[in-house]
């Protein structure tokens, strides 16, 4: 029997497997472990190639830290006063707690720098609340889910710093330009939350008041320092990603340990509804003790055990589809499209389709270095060609049969995988249209790009 029947039977076979709802990570180990076989490679390769990832892997060195730092922020109150800001905002809007709950995914972004651990941080805090609110729990699992994809398009990004890396472009010219890609994301979302909300008449409305957004504004400063200390950090040149997600890290665990025992001594409760609060109470968050810190540093090691061996079996599926001449094909491929257009679209459904079986890093990894070059050729920029990429990269995460976000909103909320999916679509939708409009219109990438 030929080669590739043998890899065509291995694929139905694992495809039939994740329709009987085995779990991913198996699903892709047993297509690594078949093909390594077809291949005449030795298995000792695998545990090679996951030992490289796990300590040589550039950008996976932060992952754990920029876990934990979404764990810290959410355990210390600092992102519940995000949420309470944004809810300030929007809550007299229909379904302003779930489109509350996409800009707090926002804000958090710009401090982590993960889709996982933003999806993770809001889901479990919000998703009860909008379930007592009376939304859909589906709905409210997907909104979280949904709303961590701009975890790695709103700066800083972990992703952006792989791709510049590969594509030797500047690191800070890329964060920029996904701020308005990143922020047009987040309103598109919203959008068609209220559209949901409005049909089925979810959420409780509050109303518009000036004094309840300047107090949870203010009793988010901590929030805004953090987002600003990375930024800062960053864009300065002062320490790396990784440094800054150390720094982070640091500044949540002092802040949360010193305002612990502050708030008891306020009395400052923290169920005691924002206009209750005086503008003292808000200045210092809830924080918790120094005995609770080994319980957040095992749950954030537990979402990394969940997320790092799929990222690993993904970078091993990587070296089996290059010596399969995957690469080889696609280049061939694409080239073939022709002009600006073909070769743009052509991109981005290879990046859309590559997006639903792998996670971000792999998918960049094997494409970017092949479409890349290509797109440069036929005049396509190359900082917007990197934010088209990984746009249609971070879509990728609430797309089946991989969606690396559904089984973190999925395992945060105890919402079963695939009853997320009816309430995915339509946010699907709002980043398909806000990622063709990223795409057709580079000014919406470069326009705070400094111009040399």
């Amino acid at each position: 029997m030929a080669d590739s029947t043998i890899i065509t039977i291995i694929s139905l076979g694992v495809t039939f497997l994740f329709m009987l709802g085995v779990p991913v990570f198996l699903i892709i180990a047993y297509w690594v472990v078949g093909t390594t076989f077809v291949l005449g490679q030795s298995l000792d390769n695998i545990g090679s190639a996951l030992s490289d990832v796990f300590t040589d892997g550039f950008a996976l060195l932060a992952m754990p830290l920029f876990i934990l730092t979404g764990d810290l922020i959410n355990k210390s109150g600092i992102a519940k006063r995000l949420s309470d800001f944004a809810y300030s905002c929007l809550g007299w809007l229909r379904g302003g707690l779930a489109m509350a709950a996409i800009g707090a995914c926002g804000l958090f972004a710009a401090i982590s720098g993960s889709n996982s651990a933003t999806t993770a941080t809001i889901g479990s805090m919000l998703h009860p609340e909008m379930v007592k609110g009376g939304y859909d729990e589906r709905f409210s699992a997907a909104t979280a889910a949904a709303g961590g994809t701009v975890g790695i398009i709103i700066p800083p990004s972990i992703i952006f710093i792989v791709y510049g890396y590969l594509m030797n472009l500047s690191i800070s010219d890329l964060f920029i330009a996904g701020i308005v890609p990143g922020v047009l994301m987040v309103f598109a979302m919203q959008f068609v939350c209220w559209i949901i909300c409005r049909i089925n008449g979810w959420g409780h409305l509050i109303p518009l008041n000036i004094n309840r957004i300047l107090k949870t504004g203010f009793g988010a400063w901590l929030g805004f320092f953090a987002i600003g200390l990375v930024l800062w950090g960053i864009y300065t040149g002062k320490f790396s990603p990784t440094e800054a997600a150390a720094v982070t890290v640091g500044f949540c665990l002092i802040v949360g340990i010193i305002c612990y025992p502050l708030n008891k001594m306020m009395k400052n409760d923290a169920e005691t509804p924002v206009q209750d609060k005086t503008y003292a109470d808000m200045l210092v968050v809830e924080g918790f003790k120094l005995t609770e810190v080994p319980s957040v540093v095992v749950r954030s090691a537990q979402i990394t055990g969940i997320l790092a061996p799929l990222i690993g079996v993904s970078v091993v599926m990587q070296q089996n589809l290059s010596l399969l001449g995957a690469q080889q094909i696609i280049g061939d491929f694409v080239t073939g499209m022709g002009g600006y257009y073909a070769v743009l679209l052509t991109s981005m459904a290879i990046v859309f389709v590559a997006g639903m079986v792998l996670e971000s890093l792999p998918v960049t990894i094997i494409l970017a270095p092949i479409l890349a070059p290509i797109a440069a050729s036929v005049g396509i920029d190359p900082v917007h060609f990197s934010v088209i990429f990984l746009v249609g990269a971070s879509i990728g995460f609430v797309t089946p049969p991989y969606g690396l976000n559904l089984y973190v909103a999925s395992g945060v909320t105890g919402v079963p995988y695939f009853r997320l999916l009816k309430y995915t679509l339509p946010y699907l939708v709002a980043l398909l249209t806000t990622w063709f409009l990223v795409a057709l219109i580079p000014q919406l990438a470069l326009v705070l790009v400094p111009k040399i």
